[in-house]
């Protein structure tokens, strides 16, 4: 059963979660047969670019995020329900979470001890251990002013305060700005919000909504994404927005658009979702079936300076609600490459990005547009070549060299294999991993079993030496 909805006056915002007493009690000590089955969590999930995110011991399956937001302080008020099952007997366990102030936690039902380490762990001790494959469910409950993250080489992520609101953009690692989460890739769930703002403000989420709630000058907003999501593809925004909604062409697909009123003009949501569901129907003829239940974007100027693919609902930052058909097409292919089909690490982030920027070059070869040989031809010619596509650097997972000579890499692939088995493997891909995690040898392993072809000197080659390819790999 999902969580009992927060009603208004329960929340009246800012200080309308109830404030809990100070530290639970310490668990008591394990005996020694327990002790001999129960250990901590590990304090980060493993992945080498950010040994810091995400944890270990555990498997999220839902998240409930109750929110309510004060436009007067920009303060959030919340209780985030978690429920999971543990991969290990659990003495204790870690959440992620940056600054705010933690209020409450409770482990199923009871409270449970807790306290704050470096910069982003929340260290949660239950009342009694957890045994290997048991069912429980975490809430937490907290309250203080989200801080947006200021990374030096990747920019801004997290809960990014707008002039009429705030939007959360949280790859890589922003999710854990306003709600503790177990943040990696690895670990997809799926999610609900429940936000609550005054009345006159909207609010847009991943997945579907259900009719809004108004009582008491507030209201609230709740979406529910059944689909798994990982944490860095969940997404939340409070603004004034004219939303659209309609259906892609054809299909039961739900569009639902926002766009920000600052920047609207007259039917522009209806145009973006026309646009954006002619780029989808391209693309299920290209990838197959759409992994969601709805598309749709969001535009508005966030100024992070990038869109982002926000699972099921794009989001533009820019101060036109014109959203060019290129990045249409890069960040809705998104939502089978890379959101659907996720990787496990970020070293293998060009399973994202190479794909997604590959797709335009597709759709711009069906649209009267160069064709993607001459795309490889001209960035063949001038891409810089150092670095592995495959394992970039924490640093690098945003550059040309994980984009760019990803999609060069997908063309010489196709060159290879041929148009007609490579569109059979980009089908076959997204199918057969639809809502799993991947790394760059299970494409390979896709790639050979669909092509009949040995293509391990290809794909050393291409992807895992510093330094231009040679084309005749791709013969």
């Amino acid at each position: 059963m999902p969580r009992p909805h927060l009603t208004v006056s329960a929340l009246a915002l800012v200080g309308l979660l109830p404030t809990a007493p100070g530290l639970a009690a310490p668990a008591p000590p394990a005996t020694p047969a327990t002790a001999a089955v129960l250990r901590p969590g590990a304090p980060g999930a493993g992945d080498p670019y950010f040994p810091d995110m995400g944890n270990g011991g555990y498997d999220v399956s839902s998240y409930d995020i109750a929110l309510a937001w004060n436009p007067a302080t920009k303060a959030i008020a919340a209780t985030t329900t978690i429920k999971a099952v543990a991969t290990q007997g659990l003495s204790r366990f870690n959440l992620d979470l940056k600054g705010l102030v933690v209020q409450s936690v409770r482990v199923g039902g009871a409270s449970a001890a807790y306290s704050r380490s470096g910069a982003q762990e929340l260290v949660i001790t239950p009342p009694k251990g957890i045994a290997k494959g048991a069912s429980f469910t975490v809430a937490v409950t907290y309250k203080g002013v989200p801080k947006a993250i200021n990374d030096p080489t990747l920019g801004r992520s997290g809960w990014v305060a707008t002039a009429d609101g705030a939007v959360a953009l949280n790859q890589p690692f922003g999710a854990a700005t306003y709600f503790p989460v177990n943040d990696t890739p690895r670990d997809k769930a799926t999610y609900i919000h429940r936000i609550t703002v005054p009345t006159g403000y909207q609010v847009i989420a991943n997945g579907e909504p259900t009719a809004p709630m108004t009582s008491g000058g507030n209201t609230t907003y709740v979406w529910k994404m059944t689909s798994p999501m990982a944490s860095e593809l969940s997404s939340v925004a409070i603004g004034r927005y004219t939303v659209t909604t309609g259906t892609v062409a054809g299909t039961s697909i739900r569009s639902i658009s926002a766009i920000a009123k600052s920047i609207d003009r007259t039917g522009a949501g209806a145009r973006l979702n026309t646009a954006t569901g002619a780029v989808v129907n391209w693309q299920r003829n290209r990838f197959g079936a759409y992994p969601f239940a709805s598309t749709g974007g969001l535009v508005a100027p966030i100024g992070v300076g990038y869109a982002l693919e926000v699972q099921g609902r794009p989001v533009y930052d820019q101060g036109s609600p014109t959203v060019s058909t290129g990045l249409l097409a890069h960040e809705l292919a998104h939502q089978w490459f890379g959101n659907s089909v996720t990787p496990k690490q970020w070293k293998d982030i060009w399973l994202n990005e190479g794909f997604a920027t590959y797709a335009e070059w597709l759709y711009d070869e069906a649209h009267g547009g160069p064709t993607a040989q001459q795309q490889f031809t001209a960035h063949y010619n001038s891409t810089s070549w150092t670095g592995k596509v495959a394992d970039p650097g924490r640093d690098h997972i945003y550059d040309g060299l994980v984009y760019t000579r990803g999609a060069l890499t997908l063309h010489a692939l196709r060159n290879r294999i041929g148009t007609a088995t490579f569109d059979k493997l980009l089908r076959t891909w997204a199918a057969t991993y639809r809502g799993r995690n991947v790394t760059t040898a299970d494409f390979i392993a896709t790639a050979e079993r669909v092509s009949g072809k040995n293509l391990d000197a290809f794909f050393q080659d291409w992807l895992y030496e510093s330094g231009k390819p040679s084309l005749r790999s791709a013969q």
